[in-house]
């Protein structure tokens, strides 16, 4: 699997570049077809900070998770809690999609 982290407008450091990486691994426990995720992590002139999570699965399943605040580090837990809940409910609509009331 593979995890790309890139800054738009923003110089990103490796404390930064690890946490979401760190997080982003935490996603394989929901979700076990991923195929790469891909980390965007916005600064502005202002001082809110964004951060978007592409999650690209087999089947051409595509899940983003986005997050705008002025902790950087927040913004991207906040999208990875997204992206889980995204994932855990895929996952429970596919796996039963032939037995709806069981």
């Amino acid at each position: 699997m593979i995890i790309k982290v890139t800054g738009r407008h923003l110089d990103v450091t490796a404390a930064i570049k690890e946490h979401a990486q760190e997080r982003s691994q935490k996603l394989l426990k929901h979700y076990d077809l991923i195929k790469e995720i891909e980390v965007i992590l916005d600064g502005s002139a202002d001082k809110q900070k964004g951060v978007e999570i592409i999650v690209s699965a087999e089947h051409r399943n595509m899940f983003v998770g986005t997050c705008v605040g002025e902790d950087l580090y927040a913004c991207i837990d906040q999208a990875v809690h997204k992206l889980e809940r995204q994932l855990t409910d895929h996952k429970e609509r596919f796996r039963n999609r032939k037995h709806p009331n069981a």
